[in-house]
């Protein structure tokens, strides 16, 4: 029987993935062996000796002591895409705020409390909606940076709109490139884009080489009243950096999902309450998602999505399965095989992958390994941890 600790509101279309025979969920749970979360902030205090794998129901892990995990052994999931779309939709929303005088042209008509007559009223809209004029996004160029799975759907809503797409993204992957239009139109560099873009909007990770990506600095490569988008993470924009750039009309407008007490009121800025992903769908999406890995991973010890382990996923067919998480150095895996080629141990199939300090083997073998072997393993100078599946 699995424990697995549920923090948050975790969508029941998720939860309910879990076999009930083998899997107990619960709120307040001792010694879990996977936590399934959503904003809650998790401590380094927080892994229990027992705990096998975080589940993040989202694609940000700024609330995870991820390091910390990674030494201990412990697989950290995330469902990049499951809140592709809600985001998508949420950024043509900003798109269209940002061209048309939609905000102020509602605050407008909610101030005319005072006009009884319809005649009147229409008489005075009518007189008054030039000053709301706004422009049409068809044929402005829209520059995406980072063309992940929300990246490339903006980036192909925004062709759909007849927008010239401009797009970057240095860690571009082979996958991401071959759902990417062709109309979309490859920058060399962060700078190009800015030059070249009316609107830019941000879908990069938060990670150090982000922080603070758009500065000062590079602020100065935008078009003069370029519009900056900001769906992706609060911490990509220097505030104080934006807002000057608002003053002096570098910028015309910074439309963010994340309000911060600087933003508040600020000419120019139109800031949502981090609205995001925040759609039943969304939700449910990433609920499910997040539940297959973190099931995938403890039945099976599969790793699809994570965020600090290597993706190792091979088919069940016969036999016992070991799954073994070690640093990432030189004759571990050797010193494996000879501990079994030791105890007459045949293996069926294996799989071996590593990333950065990480390394994660899964070995298929026709016979059941017993204690001794598993310590023997357990011992070899590096290895993490080791499982055992029947």
């Amino acid at each position: 029987m699995y424990k697995v600790r549920i923090l948050n509101n975790i969508s029941d279309k998720g939860l309910d993935k879990f076999p009930s025979g083998s899997y107990e969920l619960a709120a307040d749970m001792a010694n879990p062996a996977a936590i399934l979360l959503r904003s809650a902030q998790l401590s380094p205090a927080d892994a229990s000796p027992g705990l096998l794998a975080v589940g993040r129901a989202g694609a940000g892990v700024n609330n995870i002591p991820v390091d910390d995990y990674t030494d201990k052994g412990i697989v950290v999931f995330n469902t990049p895409g499951a809140n592709a779309n809600a985001v998508k939709e949420l950024v043509m929303a900003g798109l269209l705020l940002s061209r048309r005088g939609i905000l102020q042209g509602v605050e407008y008509v909610n101030s005319l409390t005072a006009y009884d007559e319809k005649a009147e009223l229409n008489k005075l809209v009518e007189a008054s909606k030039k000053k709301f004029k706004g422009s049409e996004l068809k044929g402005r160029s829209l520059g995406v940076l980072g063309l992940g799975a929300i990246g490339s759907m903006v980036a192909e809503m925004a062709l759909q709109m007849d927008m010239e797409v401009l797009g970057y993204d240095p860690a571009l992957s082979v996958e991401a490139a071959w759902r990417l239009s062709r109309q979309v139109q490859k920058m060399e560099n962060m700078q190009a884009l800015f030059a070249r873009a009316d609107v830019v909007t941000l879908h990069v990770p938060a990670l150090e080489s982000t922080i603070g990506l758009v500065n000062a600095e590079t602020i100065r490569s935008f078009k003069d009243g370029a519009v900056l988008l900001n769906f992706s993470r609060e911490e990509i924009v220097n505030t104080d950096d934006v807002l000057a750039a608002l003053k002096s009309g570098k910028l015309s407008q910074y439309i963010s999902d994340f309000p911060t007490p600087a933003l508040i009121g600020q000419p120019g800025v139109i800031a949502t309450p981090h609205l995001g992903a925040s759609t039943a769908e969304a939700e449910e999406n990433c609920a499910m998602m997040v539940a297959d890995q973190v099931i995938d991973f403890l039945d099976n010890g599969n790793i699809k999505n994570s965020v600090n382990f290597p993706a190792v996923t091979l088919d069940r067919t016969e036999g016992f399965r070991i799954a073994i998480a070690n640093n990432n150095v030189p004759r571990i895996l050797g010193s494996v095989l000879s501990i079994l080629a030791d105890s007459n141990i045949n293996v069926i199939d294996m799989l071996n992958k590593s990333r950065d300090n990480i390394a994660y083997n899964l070995i298929d073998v026709a016979s059941k390994p017993n204690d001794k072997l598993v310590q023997e393993i357990e011992a070899i100078e590096g290895v993490i941890n080791i499982r055992v599946f029947a």
